[in-house]
């Protein structure tokens, strides 16, 4: 079921009703039982895989909390095993076997491994990731093993942040699962809001984008430098509304019940640095590869060399996570790049902005921040475009930057998307610089009324009600 969508508005005020007026110990079974129907109004039949992982770990994590020596880790790599093997075949299979094609070809051997035709069940990524950290913390003995078959369900399942996350710990949810939530004015009015600045993310930019986008990246072919480089901004700016505009609806219908999910983005494009744009963008995901991958490699306890070794394996894998593609690989590489270049030069930057005068320290950031945007916008290429020739061609194409770009369907199709990117960045400036003056939650009841209803009314009319499903659900 898609947030933007009519079915979710009416399971979201059937669901957030029911649960307010059912009894304490039936809110669990409520919420479990929504969350399989809003997963299998995707592909029914896949709901089979989420729960025979659901069982595994369960049973892994009580008998894990219960063995001491070599047979807790080895309950943990069978947990781990069954999650990572899932993931593999569904998401890496055919990947793997193009491999092993082109390298069989060109020793003049033949691949016989048959191809498997079969949809990615959606988001399995996300509660993979979700299942792993649960066995992990209950093996580290940072987590008490849940022994209620049905929370432990719903911990993996809960529908807000089923397909696309945040990717929560079990510390922060599982606790609050037990918890009678009240009805909260406060929490209700906070949550509907967070959606609705959601909604506008998704709706209102990110789908208006897409139009663009999607005309000019399955082409590369027929476009120039100019046309490239405004469609790759506009994709920059749709993945971020995309992708943190349904963060921001799963988070504000959590808070509806009550439940607190983790931040997952922090307006990263006013980021300075390439680890303070990773610190802002996707945190759910890099706390996830900082806690259970990078510090296990060493972290920053290893010599340098090491450590940019340990950053670099992250974000190759963070790429494969993505997807299982050579696109992804390239933007995780370049990713972790970035990195290692951003340490290097961490002394000089910080020596150089030490001795300028305060109104050339704010030039200067205003410099770093344009120059994050644009490398991270170079990279999101790869991440788009259909395969490495497409990306090839759209780069190659740069060198005519000088050109009249695309107008797509129109001037005042481009008009609507300028306006909607300057209305984002507008907001975004004074959450980011300005978090005193409050618009939605603003002590002033006029200003608080006309914000919210401005911003629907926003939505209402320059809304794209036809984009379809999420960016991240394929992930």
């Amino acid at each position: 079921m898609l947030f933007n969508s009519l079915d979710f508005v009416f399971f979201f005020v059937i669901v957030t009703f029911l649960y307010y007026v059912l009894p304490f110990k039936s809110r669990w079974f409520l919420l479990l039982a929504a969350s399989c129907y809003f997963y299998m109004a995707f592909v029914p039949i896949y709901i089979l895989i989420l729960g025979f992982t659901i069982i595994v770990d369960y049973l892994a994590g009580i008998y894990i909390e219960k063995s001491i020596g070599k047979k807790r880790k080895l309950l943990l790599i069978c947990s781990l095993v069954a999650n990572i093997g899932i993931l593999a075949v569904f998401k890496y299979y055919n990947f793997i076997n193009d491999n092993i094609s082109f390298l069989a070809t060109s020793i003049h051997l033949k691949n016989n491994i048959p191809y498997l035709n079969m949809l990615l069940p959606i988001g399995l990524s996300f509660h993979t990731f979700q299942a792993m950290s649960y066995t992990i913390e209950v093996y580290r003995g940072k987590q008490k093993a849940e022994k209620h078959f049905g929370i432990y369900s719903l911990y993996v399942m809960f529908y807000p942040q089923l397909v696309a996350g945040p990717i929560e710990r079990p510390q922060n949810i599982l606790p609050q699962m037990h918890i009678k939530h009240q009805f909260s004015y406060a929490n209700m009015a906070e949550g509907l809001k967070q959606m609705a600045w959601g909604f506008f993310k998704k709706l209102v930019v990110a789908d208006r984008l897409s139009i663009y986008v999607d005309t000019v990246y399955p082409n590369p072919e027929l476009h120039n430098g100019s046309t490239v480089a405004l469609s790759s901004i506009f994709f920059a700016i749709q993945i971020y509304c995309d992708f943190s505009g349904y963060s921001d609806i799963a988070i504000g219908a959590a808070r509806t019940m009550g439940f607190d999910l983790m931040t997952n983005f922090k307006r990263p494009y006013f980021a300075k640095s390439i680890s303070e744009f990773w610190g802002r963008w996707h945190i759910s995901l890099s706390t996830w590869f900082r806690d259970y991958l990078y510090i296990p490699l060493g972290g920053n306890r290893v010599k340098v060399s090491r450590r940019f070794l340990n950053l670099f394996i992250v974000f190759i894998v963070s790429g494969l996570w993505h997807g299982a593609s050579y696109n992804f690989i390239i933007w995780g590489a370049l990713h972790g790049i970035y990195q290692i270049i951003g340490l290097l030069i961490k002394p000089f930057v910080s020596a150089f902005e030490g001795k300028l005068p305060k109104l050339g320290a704010k030039t200067f950031n205003l410099f770093k921040g344009v120059f994050i945007f644009i490398i991270v916008t170079f990279a999101w290429i790869f991440f788009r475009a259909n395969n490495l020739s497409d990306a090839y061609l759209m780069i190659k194409n740069l060198k005519t930057l000088g050109q009249m770009p695309f107008l797509g369907n129109g001037v005042n199709q481009l008009g609507h998307c300028f306006i909607a990117i300057t209305l984002l960045f507008i907001i975004e400036y004074f959450m980011e610089f300005k978090p005193e003056i409050k618009l939605m939650d603003n002590k002033y009841i006029a200003v608080r009324y006309a914000s919210v209803l401005g911003l629907l009314f926003i939505i209402l009319i320059f809304g794209v009600f036809n984009g379809g499903q999420f960016i991240y659900f394929q992930f």
